[in-house]
């Protein structure tokens, strides 16, 4: 079953996937996306020797890969993130004055940028929540040492916003 976490995991996949093709219509990218998924979903199934149920090869491709309600959830964060990433990246050159977003790590980039979202402008998860979900992306993706970094940076947004 899959939970938000793994939500966050596909959103920083796709965030990863946007940062690296500019231009590239999320419209069109989400649904294969999905579809990818599935793919790999299937070739880990035949690995262990696993066949789908009927029931699951009836249902479309995105279902069989996550519940609507964590597809849903990981759209949004995809599109909240794309929709701001002008404010988003603004704010956060400067948390990192002396790091330029260009220099920094493709994941960590998009790490920070999905955390950055979630504690601006979704109000429903705790800060606590978003950082320890990004830490643990940002190591699980690249390494400790990311896991350092962003921990420092959201640690950082995360005071600011506390004192307004």
């Amino acid at each position: 079953m899959a939970t938000r976490r793994q939500g966050r995991e596909w959103a920083l996949q796709m965030l990863f996937q946007a940062d690296l093709n500019p231009g590239l219509d999320i419209d069109a990218a989400i649904p294969k996306f999905w579809r990818q998924q599935w793919t790999c979903q299937m070739e880990e199934a035949e690995n262990q020797d696993k066949e789908p149920t009927e029931k699951e090869q009836a249902k479309p491709i995105e279902d069989r890969v996550a519940p609507a309600k964590i597809r849903l959830f990981t759209e949004t964060l995809v599109r909240g993130v794309l929709g701001h990433l002008d404010e988003i990246d603004a704010k956060l050159q400067s948390y990192t004055q002396n790091w330029p977003l260009h220099r920094m790590g493709s994941v960590e980039r998009n790490v920070l940028r999905l955390a950055f979202y979630e504690m601006l402008y979704c109000t429903d998860v705790p800060p606590a929540v978003v950082l320890n979900e990004a830490i643990d992306l940002a190591k699980y993706f690249s390494n400790a040492d990311a896991g350092r970094f962003v921990n420092g940076v959201l640690d950082r947004l995360n005071k600011e916003l506390k004192r307004t």
